[in-house]
């Protein structure tokens, strides 16, 4: 358990790093192209959840964050020693929820900065933290799809 919550916290740390390189480096709006007419690194904020959906609700994400927070500690710690993929998308999660509470926290609005184009379409900007709740809900549910799979192969391997 204490890999995964390790684990966690350096995800943390990388997000709330490359966070404050944004914030102490660019202008909201500022943008730096990375891959012309692909990837930039685009200074934004956001007060709501994905795509900035719930706008404005900062005492509704920091309730759901506290319960979801405990919820992931709880399942890490029930049935993360069982399977090593659930306990990566506890993990990846884990980063995810708290990197962006902190955001919400400390600045009242979460930085967001990656910004792609991909096939010219327009992606939602996001950070490290969107990206490790995004691969912690697909770790979660190829854990949960094959559960009992990666069980018996995580026992045999002991």
């Amino acid at each position: 358990m204490w890999l995964y919550l390790g684990i966690a916290a350096l995800l943390v740390g990388i997000d709330q790093l490359t966070k404050w390189i944004v914030v102490q480096n660019m202008t909201i709006g500022q943008a730096i192209t990375v891959i012309p007419d692909f990837f930039y690194l685009n200074s934004y904020r956001n007060r709501g959840a994905a795509w900035g959906m719930l706008e404005g609700k900062f005492g509704f994400f920091f309730f759901v964050t506290i319960i979801v927070v405990i919820g992931l500690i709880y399942f890490l710690y029930k049935e993360g020693t069982k399977n090593k993929v659930f306990a990566w998308s506890i993990s990846l999660l884990l980063s995810g929820a708290i990197g962006n509470f902190i955001d919400r926290m400390v600045r009242g609005e979460v930085v967001d900065f990656f910004h792609f184009f991909p096939f010219g379409y327009n992606f939602p900007i996001f950070n490290v933290a969107d990206v490790c709740l995004t691969f912690g809900v697909i770790t979660m549910l190829i854990s949960v799809m094959f559960e009992e799979w990666l069980t018996k192969k995580g026992t045999m391997d002991k």
